[in-house]
């Protein structure tokens, strides 16, 4: 119960931190920048891998669980109780921010800008990167220590700088779905759901060309 309380409360931060950011900026004229909004996202994970990477293990995206479980790392009767913590942390987070600016339509919410296969492909190909960056610094299936939250918040920051006018740089079926549900802005979903999922699993297979086998660093051990 505390793993499940730890994903939903990091999830729960990331969202609020990262999509009231996106909100802030609007409210306030772009006082924020894309740049701080991409900032704020990485800064938000470091701070969540040094908070709950103990407790949880910090995935706080469902991607990134369901690859850890087709890794090894993660048992897969624990995927389902993982993602739902996941969601209910990002919807929480929407409906707060619903009160805190009730005039946003989308809350931070991501859509295709240039269209539904260009989004897909570049969630798909950040997400693969962000989980192969995720298997070869975290142990097991645990992101923790400043070095794990420094690598992948820099490479989430990098995302979000990167896709953010292309498809909104979510990487995270949890990110996206929360501001979706919450407004009822659901077109487009399916992309933000599956690309990052797909691009997460095929993330293992190219780990595992790398590294050991299990895909885990010479000096660790799978649980």
């Amino acid at each position: 119960m505390r793993a499940l309380l730890g994903e939903a409360i990091g999830t729960f931060a990331l969202v609020l931190l990262g999509t009231g950011a996106i909100v802030a900026d609007a409210a306030s004229g772009g006082a924020i920048g894309h740049v701080g909004v991409s900032l704020v996202f990485g800064l938000a994970v470091l701070a969540i891998v040094n908070a709950i990477g103990d407790v949880s293990g910090a995935h706080v995206n469902p991607a990134v669980t369901v690859a850890f479980a087709a890794a090894g790392r993660f048992p897969w009767a624990r995927v389902p109780a993982y993602a739902a913590a996941q969601v209910a942390g990002a919807v929480t987070a929407s409906l707060v921010l619903r009160v805190l600016f009730p005039a946003d339509v989308a809350l931070g919410g991501t859509s295709p800008a240039g269209g539904a296969q260009q989004a897909f492909l570049v969630e798909l190909l950040l997400t693969w990167f962000l989980m192969l960056v995720i298997l070869s610094v975290s142990d097991g299936a645990r992101e923790r220590g400043i070095v794990a939250g420094l690598t992948i918040g820099g490479v989430v920051a990098l995302g979000a700088l990167f896709a953010g006018p292309v498809s909104g740089g979510s990487l995270n079926p949890a990110r996206s779905l929360g501001p979706a549900l919450v407004t009822g802005r659901l077109e487009g979903s399916w992309v933000y759901l599956a690309a990052p999922t797909l691009g997460a699993l095929l993330a293992v297979p190219g780990c595992r060309l790398l590294r050991t086998r299990g895909c885990c660093p010479a000096s660790r051990t799978c649980p």
